[in-house]
């Protein structure tokens, strides 16, 4: 069965073959632009450095899939998992550490009946088993054009904080870059007539959306429609002009859901 609206699917290129698949079984006509292009922190020495004292830590909080791939995927703590805590904010994350070789007995994350797979969540889930004056490390990713402090997620940041006015050190370390994708002309042009063709751009990073407005300035956004799966994003895809926006939990059933609801 084909679908009247196109999906455009943004996230970075390593997270889109699956999303396709699904969503191309299930009849809609998807194109995937990335809006986001991930590189591989350098600075692989103190990566190693970090994880060689991995037990020092009393949790590790991945901040997204490719945080768990550009840091475990060719390095692993040589004394094993031990007890540290891993922390994921989505099943996405979640996924990414089990295929790493994360035991699921050390990985918290937000149960899958969570209202929204954020920080908050996981919050609630990881507060009440803190441990006093243990550190705990960030692994993230940053910003090519910003300063590695400004490159901090507003979720990433509160989380932060929680743990800051607790008393608990923080250790926090890019381990990817995020950098702005490069569009040909062509590209350019069907980004346009996206934006009044009835296409649903999926968003799942509001650095996507930031990304998009930098690669089609002056765009008039006013007849486009845009799936996102946080609120935040959501806001970001408003503020840009889109008309219509919805928000999904970033789960496939939930994601096919709603994209029925535009039909």
């Amino acid at each position: 069965m084909s679908r009247r609206h196109g999906v455009i699917l943004t996230r970075p290129a390593a997270e889109l073959a699956v999303w396709a698949k699904a969503l191309q079984k299930d009849g809609y006509q998807v194109q995937s632009w990335p809006l986001i292009e991930l590189q591989a922190n350098a600075d692989t020495m103190r990566l190693n450095r970090v994880l060689a004292s991995w037990h020092g830590y009393q949790a590790v909080m991945f901040v997204s899939r490719a945080a768990v791939q550009h840091s475990l995927q060719n390095h692993t703590p040589k004394a094993g998992w031990g007890l540290t805590r891993c922390w994921a904010t989505g099943p996405g994350t979640r996924q990414a550490l089990l295929e790493a070789g994360v035991p699921m007995g050390l990985i918290d994350s937000p149960p899958p009946s969570a209202a929204q797979f954020d920080t908050e969540a996981l919050w609630r889930v990881v507060q009440p088993k803190l441990q006093v004056d243990r550190a705990v490390l960030v692994l993230r990713g940053s910003d090519a054009d910003k300063p590695d402090s400004a490159a901090e997620g507003v979720g990433r940041d509160w989380l932060i904080n929680q743990l800051q006015a607790l008393g608990l050190p923080v250790d926090s370390m890019a381990v990817y870059q995020r950098n702005l994708p490069v569009w040909d002309a062509p590209q350019l042009l069907k980004a346009r007539h996206a934006a009044h063709d009835g296409s649903i751009w999926m968003f799942s990073s509001s650095q996507s959306v930031h990304n998009l407005a930098q690669l089609v300035p002056n765009q008039d956004w006013s007849q486009a429609k845009a799936l996102a799966t946080h609120e935040r994003i959501a806001q970001a895809a408003l503020h840009l002009g889109f008309c219509e926006v919805r928000v999904s939990k970033p789960s496939m059933a939930e994601v096919l859901a709603s994209l029925e609801s535009f039909e």
